[in-house]
């Protein structure tokens, strides 16, 4: 169930027009879905070119952790409303799509941990 989940995880993000990417692009930036126990885990890197543009911003609020809380609740807003339960899975903003909570009337819960 969990890699027929990861295809579904993907398939919604890059219909949303997210940049998913595979597993071997490590460092590359974007989003990336990968199997685990639990679910699909979906993590983000951000690029070069834009964490030094967020440093180079003095006086700004914009961050790449502000930036990650923003993607966060962008791809955890729409796995919801397609009926999915994510829950963050560490203080690096991953998240996890659980296995088996895909409901008929998508009412469920967004579990996110606070930092």
């Amino acid at each position: 169930m969990p890699a027929e989940l990861v295809a579904q995880v993907r398939s919604a993000l890059v219909q949303a027009g997210f940049q998913v990417l595979g597993g071997a692009d490590t460092g590359v930036p974007g989003l990336r879905v990968t199997e685990v126990p639990a679910g699909a885990l979906i993590s983000w890197t951000a690029s070069d070119g834009f964490t030094s543009l967020t440093r180079d911003q003095a006086g700004h609020s914009a961050s790449d952790d502000s930036m990650r809380a923003i993607v966060q609740a962008a791809v955890t807003g729409l796995l919801v409303q397609l009926g999915h339960t994510v829950t963050e899975a560490s203080g690096d903003g991953d998240l996890v799509v659980l296995t088996d909570t895909v409901t008929s009337d998508r009412c469920v819960k967004r579990q996110m941990s606070t930092p």
